[in-house]
């Protein structure tokens, strides 16, 4: 999530247009921006507000407008917001209770240890940690669960990954890939939303 020069919540990966001069979308007007950037209020007329809808925060600037439009939408309880700064997702429990936040960070940053970050999630209304596939293990996992936080994994690819991550009680997981994380879903006997 990024925003706009004159406030409207986009979703783009890097936050910069152009090809040569790469202008970041801050300064930009919505009428600026190329027509393959969607608003967020966009993705909910495309798509509706069923589905469960996860975004990163690029942007912190942006949070509070993204709120907005998914309040309006009707769908800020299906929306999970990531950012890789726990200090800044705890501040955001105070704007909304519907909001799902997740505290996207990777295990050799987790300095006070496991225990304690989940401890701290906790306290701060936080009710998600995703790290790399790579960070994950079953006991990670059972550790999280037991302070009631879900675990996300995130650049789970290939299909051993997905379904290893799924064993191992994953409660959702990120991939470039739809058809491989459905089929992992199938394999290992899980059901929700791919």
């Amino acid at each position: 999530m990024w925003l706009t020069a004159d406030g409207i919540p986009v979703l783009d990966h890097d936050g910069v247009v152009g090809r040569l001069r790469r202008t970041p979308i801050a300064r930009l007007g919505r009428a600026e921006l190329p027509a393959h950037i969607p608003t967020l209020a966009e993705l909910y007329a495309a798509i509706g507000t069923d589905l469960p809808v996860s975004l990163d925060v690029k942007d912190e600037a942006a949070f509070e407008a993204t709120v907005e439009v998914a309040e309006t939408a009707g769908a800020a309880s299906s929306l999970w917001l990531c950012h890789p700064s726990l200090e800044v997702v705890a501040t955001w429990r105070e704007r909304s209770d519907e909001v799902h936040l997740v505290d996207s960070t990777r295990l050799a940053k987790l300095d006070e240890g496991p225990e304690r970050r989940a401890m701290r999630l906790r306290n701060a209304g936080i009710e998600v940690i995703n790290m790399h596939h790579s960070d994950w293990t079953a006991g990670l996992t059972t550790l999280f669960h037991r302070f009631g936080i879900e675990c996300f994994g995130w650049d789970a690819q290939q299909p051993r990954i997905l379904e290893g991550l799924l064993d191992m009680g994953v409660d959702a997981v990120y991939s470039d890939h739809v058809d491989r994380m459905v089929d992992a879903m199938r394999r290992t006997g899980v059901s929700g939303h791919p």
